[in-house]
């Protein structure tokens, strides 16, 4: 795959962090070579984090994040240090930039500390080199001193930031469950929510790495499937949508592995044994209890949504329950948990990493159980653990 084309997703998230004015935009344009954000000497310009798609060797696809000032101030200042700060959750390294005269004060401090508690690499980075009146002594174990106006150490900054540790090496989607010449099933509807003219992340991602890992990959419609059984042969996996978990269960040999590509992203990103546990909580739910529905990319809502039509019809059914159902998508996710008693994620194939797992951290630090799409409806079906089961390696 091109670097230029790999998913915001799966791309090493920079983050820039500071003040107003310490040069956050100016050093964007730096690492990047472009002019790309604004940049002004008026205090406040950057009001919404911004993102760029690009190539940082050796650490390959990046997405630069610049931020709101940490000193915004008023209302709507207090909001967009919020926003600030909430990038952290997907940012894989941190870069602090501060003006090189005032160098780290109390709010790079205080954002120092979270993101040290988030165990985040990080690098200070004093910027305005060229206005510097004498040279300042390093304070942390990543501090450099450049000049975004100059380009004067940018190189060296970009360099130290190729020696963090990106994705963890040899992380696989589906690669490391098949072998070379290895058939596999995809099993993908085609309904009314299903996109026009083209696959979705998940089935795009899987079918990819399964070409990598030089397994034969066959993608049929539910309505297919027993036919495609018949006429290629016993698969060595099959990989449904959740969505078609029980009619596909019906038709697969119990002997024939059995996963779907939500469990699937569970385990690249999550915590899939974890969320294996949260699924049966539904069992224990009452009249009345709350349940959060959350997906991590914004759609056009179809009449037959599967995260708001579908999956609440089924829990309805499965518990026999009056339940009731909260929704979020998209960067919304709630940081008070107390009128819920789970939570209910998509696959997050549009999120980094980071962000599934601190989503989930925030879930199981206030003890409310998280589980996914996936996994919670092969547990409605009965066959959760015939699911899980090609996951596991012990």
């Amino acid at each position: 795959m091109s670097l230029n084309t790999t998913p915001i997703a799966d791309r090493i998230h920079i983050g820039i962090f500071g003040k107003r004015n310490s040069g956050k935009s100016s050093l964007v344009n730096a690492i990047t070579g472009q002019n790309l954000a604004i940049v002004s000497d008026f205090a406040g310009t950057t009001t919404d984090p911004v993102y760029k798609n690009m190539e940082l060797l050796p650490l390959g696809p990046v997405v630069i994040i610049d931020t709101a000032g940490l000193d915004d101030e008023g209302e709507l200042g207090s909001l967009r240090v919020e926003k600030t700060y909430g990038v952290l959750n997907k940012t894989n390294i941190a870069i602090v930039c501060v003006d090189i005269k005032s160098g780290v004060g109390e709010l790079e401090k205080e954002l120092i500390a979270e993101i040290e508690r988030k165990n985040i690499p990080f690098v200070v980075v004093r910027n305005k080199l060229d206005n510097a009146d004498e040279t300042v002594q390093p304070q942390f174990p990543h501090d450099i001193c450049v000049s975004a106006k100059t380009g004067e150490n940018i190189e060296d900054l970009k360099n130290l930031l190729g020696t963090f540790v990106g994705k963890e090496p040899g992380k696989r989607l589906v690669g490391d469950l098949v072998g070379e010449g290895d058939l596999v099933i995809l099993v993908i509807p085609i309904d009314s929510a299903a996109p026009k003219g083209r696959l979705i992340l998940p089935q795009q991602q899987t079918i990819r790495d399964l070409l990598e890992s030089g397994a034969i990959a066959a993608s049929v419609r539910e309505t297919e499937l027993k036919t495609a059984i018949e006429k290629l042969g016993k698969p060595k996996l099959v990989i449904t949508d959740s969505q078609a978990f029980k009619m596909v269960s019906e038709i697969v040999p119990e002997d024939v592995p059995l996963t779907s590509f939500s469990i699937l992203f569970s385990r690249y990103k999550g915590e899939i044994w974890e969320m294996a546990k949260a699924a049966a909580m539904i069992d224990t739910l009452s009249d009345g209890d709350r349940i959060l529905i959350a997906e991590g990319c914004t759609h056009h809502r179809q009449c037959d949504d599967i995260g708001t039509v579908k999956l609440p019809k089924w829990i309805r059914e499965k518990t026999g329950k009056n339940i009731e159902f909260e929704f979020v998508s998209g960067g919304d996710f709630p940081r008070n948990f107390d009128k819920y008693k789970l939570v209910v994620h998509c696959g997050g194939c549009t999120l980094p990493e980071t962000e599934v797992k601190s989503r989930i951290e925030a879930a199981k630090k206030a003890n409310i159980p998280i589980t996914n799409y996936g996994t919670l409806i092969a547990h409605i079906n009965g066959i959760l653990e015939r699911s899980i089961k090609p996951l596991r390696k012990d």
